[in-house]
């Protein structure tokens, strides 16, 4: 029987090897943080100025919410080293732009707020407990789409949950955090999915792990082996394996359709991750305040798969990692696929911060791009069955409405069209700047 995948996708290089092996590495505490106000999707956080007004001056412990905003679909921000506020006010930030933060110079004690202790047995916890423990520790989807996680342990009552999947894809290049996770906090995983099927009230669990993590795959087969209604599954190796309409879809045979959510099929999608914030949450009232992330690329002299705190700064980090060399064309926080380029290091670790890649010319293919030769890869390669080449010349000439009509903002901008484009079309570009213009036009 032919193994179950999904229509398009590419086949990337992996270029796993220099960390895939590599044991998580504690760093060191900051001298300095910075923390954004927005980390998440949703609306960004404001600083508390009820209770507790942070201002500069300001002593802070770990731990301690700094911003907080009262939509539903946001998540607050908590300090990650105990120390003192030395400046509030817009700074960089990985999304290329400069967002209101809060900087923290650490006072070397790590001191912890009094209130991080266990929230106790699951057993005794109620659903609506779970919820504002995973709300209130601010946890967001840590495989970089930074979407708040109480949101998706929380459904209309008309959208019933009947399987949770753990995602363990890592189908992007070069990362290898959520692997090294999943072989040194397998327990955590396992115990985050329980705790999320029981806010889901979800009757199935089901941890995907594509086949190219064999280690990490025979692990979970055996863990939950004895877990009742969770299973490991074995995933194709594929580019954008871990989109979760992709994942869905080889995991179960279930279709999202276009526009709409996974919850429309009955499916709650976390990453390794989540499922281990979560955990740390529950057992120990521990906020997301670190997080692991990969530092890997031939520009990087010592690559490592870190658990780093938030609010670090990228040049900190590099800089424990032995620097950077000087053949560094691309300095990249994410993937290479979806990952953003960074025209500085000075910018925080934030919440979606899966890697930071040092690149050079054995990395980077750097090419000008030439005229559509109307080969039509693009379109069998991506996953969602759109025509990219033609939504990005509707972009590139203006025309944004024959944008949307050709369904632009389905696109999830996974790159699999820019990385086949024998022409060197930098396609997601263009339907990223179709995407936001649409947008644009519809909030006014």
């Amino acid at each position: 029987m032919a193994e179950p995948s999904f229509k398009g996708g590419v086949h990337p290089a992996y270029n796993k090897e220099a960390t895939s092996t590599l044991a998580i590495v504690k760093m060191p505490l900051p001298q300095k943080v910075v923390v954004p106000m927005q980390q998440h999707i949703g609306a960004p956080c404001e600083l508390l100025a009820d209770v507790e007004k942070i201002e500069k001056g300001f002593e802070v412990k770990a731990g301690q919410k700094l911003g907080d905003n009262k939509g539903f679909v946001s998540a607050p921000v908590h300090a990650p080293i105990s120390g003192t506020v030395v400046d509030i006010g817009p700074y960089n930030h990985p999304l290329g732009m400069k967002i209101n933060a809060v900087t923290i110079e650490s006072d070397g004690r790590d001191e912890w707020m009094d209130n991080t202790k266990p929230a106790g047995s699951l057993d005794d916890l109620s659903v609506d407990e779970i919820r504002k423990i995973v709300r209130e520790a601010g946890i967001v989807g840590l495989g970089g789409a930074t979407f708040p996680a109480h949101v998706k342990l929380s459904p209309p009552e008309d959208k019933p949950i009947d399987i949770v999947i753990i995602n363990g894809a890592e189908c992007e290049p070069y990362l290898t955090a959520d692997h090294r996770v999943m072989l040194e906090k397998a327990e955590e995983i396992i115990f985050g999915l329980r705790v999320m099927m029981k806010a889901l009230g979800a009757s199935e669990g089901i941890i995907g792990v594509e086949n190219n993590k064999p280690d990490a795959y025979k692990l979970m087969e055996r863990l939950v082996a004895e877990e009742e209604n969770i299973s490991a599954f074995s995933l194709p190796t594929k580019y954008p394996q871990g989109a979760e309409k992709m994942l869905i879809y080889v995991a179960t045979g279930r279709v999202v359709p276009a526009g709409a959510l996974p919850m429309e099929v009955g499916v709650v999608n976390h990453n390794v991750g989540t499922a281990v914030a979560i955990t740390q949450a529950i057992r120990e009232g521990k906020p997301l305040v670190e997080r692991v992330l990969t530092v890997t690329g031939s520009g990087i002299n010592q690559p490592a798969n870190l658990l780093v705190r938030l609010g670090t700064l990228v040049s900190e980090v590099l800089e424990y990692c032995g620097g950077i060399s000087e053949s560094t064309l691309k300095l990249v926080v994410g993937g290479p696929m979806m990952g953003l380029a960074q025209p500085t290091a000075d910018i925080p670790v934030i919440k979606g911060t899966s890697g930071i890649l040092a690149l050079t010319d054995e990395d980077v293919y750097l090419a000008e791009s030439s005229p559509c030769i109307r080969c039509a890869k693009c379109v069998s390669s991506c996953p969602m069955n759109l025509m990219p080449t033609s939504i990005a010349q509707a972009a590139e000439h203006g025309n944004y409405k024959r944008a949307e009509e050709l369904y632009a903002l389905d696109c999830f901008e996974c790159g699999c069209c820019s990385y086949i484009c024998p022409s060197k079309i930098p396609l997601v570009q263009w339907i990223r700047i179709g995407k936001n213009e649409i947008m644009k036009r519809k909030n006014k």
